[in-house]
């Protein structure tokens, strides 16, 4: 069911004046800033429209995350066909966003047709963003104009925050000066339930987390504290600004200065996203040849040389296309250089750190799982103790993360040094490859289980996993010695392999090891 549209026109209806009188930041003043050479190729005649706020897309249905009158940016890296653009066009048209800018770094510096007729259908604005300006760039201009426009009753105030920002003295000095401004104490978290910038912990991290991840509306108040949206982003890589206090019983101009904070965190945000963007730029040709058969060592030494990631130990981390910005997010929660690309469908992550993250990065995905979407996140995980083993580590995390997606549930992390070898091995077997193969040993077990209502498939897995014993097998299964024994002839006749021989022993079990699908 669609959520409710709180703020920015739709189509055809006139917008309402800002709390000023006037409308500081609108499609048109952005339109004519000069340097950002952004160039309009629908909506001519709709402007004037307002922007509430800038939300970067990196999903194909951002639907449940816009409220009305977002500035939406998208990169296009994922709309390959027309019906791609129609259904995400569609989508935000029907939240009633301001207009739609497109970047065009991926298809070639040029904007498909699809993409055009698609906003042309449904009155959408769209403007091309030229491939040497970076969405932050935009994202900065918007906020500090938003800033500028609410500010107005408090000009002191906005002065100094804005100050901060331009001096570029970083989170840290930003979330001082906003203390300072409040007079309270403030955190900025992350939706993994991490303290990003403030002074300690606030009081209840997890139920914090907890409440910002399922709250429709943003600014609430739980246990005496104020949670402030900082980002327009899906809630799983989003900041929230915490402030003690209950901004419901705050005058006016105090309220504004929150928000006012909370947009320039979001701005902040939007910087360290452009930089770890840059930095990210080493991953691709790095992770090309840790994926090529061909590579030499020397290769590999030669291009990690190139980055920061010079650690004794590496983790390294596999996930599909679509999670390439949530690993970004959960590797910069720890002290190591990490870099984060994808090649082809893939995501894979590096992390140069001694320490064990294993259990760090679970909570991490546990706390966020809600927000996640139906896609859910799977992970492999993988290390090595220098570039001699980083493929194999690359590998390995690749082949944990396609053994994660075989078991139950949305959300699973899996590391390779926790998963027996022979598993692994076969996780790196082709699908096809692993189902004929457990279907030609297995398959006559199935179907006589299933004719005949035995358990002929079970028994062989209790058998196996008592080592052949056959006491410690027929008590398990609740039968007598004898009783186990034909059961065991009957399946040797059936899979022409006899569980008494090691060789055909080793057949039955990785077929059974690979009976998850």
């Amino acid at each position: 069911m669609r959520r409710g549209r709180t703020a920015g026109p739709r189509p055809g209806e006139a917008s309402s004046p800002s709390r000023t009188g006037t409308l500081a930041v609108n499609l048109k003043t952005l339109l004519q800033t000069a340097d950002l050479g952004l160039e309009l190729l629908v909506g001519a005649d709709a402007v004037d429209r307002p922007i509430s706020r800038v939300f970067t897309a990196t999903l194909r249905d951002p639907r449940r995350f816009l409220t009305g009158g977002e500035l939406v940016l998208s990169g296009m890296e994922w709309w390959q066909a027309p019906e791609d653009s129609e259904a995400f066009v569609a989508g935000l048209a029907e939240a009633g966003v301001t207009a739609l800018g497109a970047g065009t770094a991926e298809s070639g510096g040029v904007m498909p047709e699809h993409v055009v007729d698609a906003c042309k259908r449904h009155n959408l604005p769209l403007f091309v963003v030229p491939v040497h300006i970076a969405f932050a760039t935009i994202s900065e201009r918007v906020i500090l104009g938003l800033a500028a426009e609410r500010a107005t009753p408090n000009l002191d105030r906005h002065r100094r925050l804005v100050a901060v920002v331009t001096a570029g003295g970083g989170l840290d000095a930003l979330v001082a000066a906003g203390q300072t401004e409040l007079g309270a104490d403030c955190w900025v978290l992350s939706a993994a339930g991490r303290v990003i910038a403030g002074t300690g912990e606030p009081p209840d991290m997890a139920k914090l987390t907890k409440r910002f991840l399922h709250a429709e509306r943003l600014p609430i108040v739980t246990g005496g504290l104020s949670v402030f949206a900082t980002t327009a982003k899906e809630r799983a890589l989003g900041w929230f600004l915490v402030v003690a206090g209950d901004f419901r019983k705050w005058e006016r101009e105090r309220q504004d200065v929150a928000s006012e904070f909370a947009t320039l965190i979001g701005l902040e945000r939007s910087r360290l996203d452009e930089a770890r963007r840059i930095e990210n730029r080493a991953a691709k040709p790095l992770l090309r040849l840790l994926l090529s058969e061909r590579t030499t060592l020397n290769e590999i030494q030669s291009q990690l040389a190139a980055t920061e990631i010079n650690s004794t130990e590496i983790v390294t981390v596999s996930a599909s296309k679509h999670s390439a910005a949530v690993v970004d997010d959960l590797l910069s929660a720890f002290d190591g250089p990490a870099l984060v690309g994808t090649v082809d469908d893939e995501a894979f992550g590096l992390l140069g750190t001694n320490q064990p993250v294993t259990a760090d990065i679970k909570t991490m995905v546990r706390t966020m799982e809600s927000a996640l979407g139906p896609t859910g996140l799977v992970l492999g995980l993988g290390r090595c103790t220098d570039a001699t083993g980083l493929r194999t580590a690359i590998l390995q995390a690749r082949y944990a993360r396609k053994l994660a997606e075989r078991s139950p549930g949305r959300v699973t992390v899996m590391a390779g040094d926790e998963v027996a070898s022979h598993l692994l091995l076969l996780a790196a077997v082709p699908d096809e490859l692993r189902r004929s193969f457990r279907n030609q040993i297995l398959g006559p077990l199935s179907t006589y289980d299933a004719t005949h209502k035995s358990e002929l498939t079970r028994t062989l897995r209790v058998f196996l996993e008592h080592s052949g014993s056959w006491t410690l097998a027929a008590a398990q299964l609740h039968v007598h010695v004898n009783t186990l024994r034909y059961r065991i002839t009957r399946i040797t006749e059936l899979t022409g392999r006899d569980p008494n021989r090691f060789g055909d022993r080793v057949d039955l079990y990785l077929a059974l090891a690979n009976d998850t699908d």
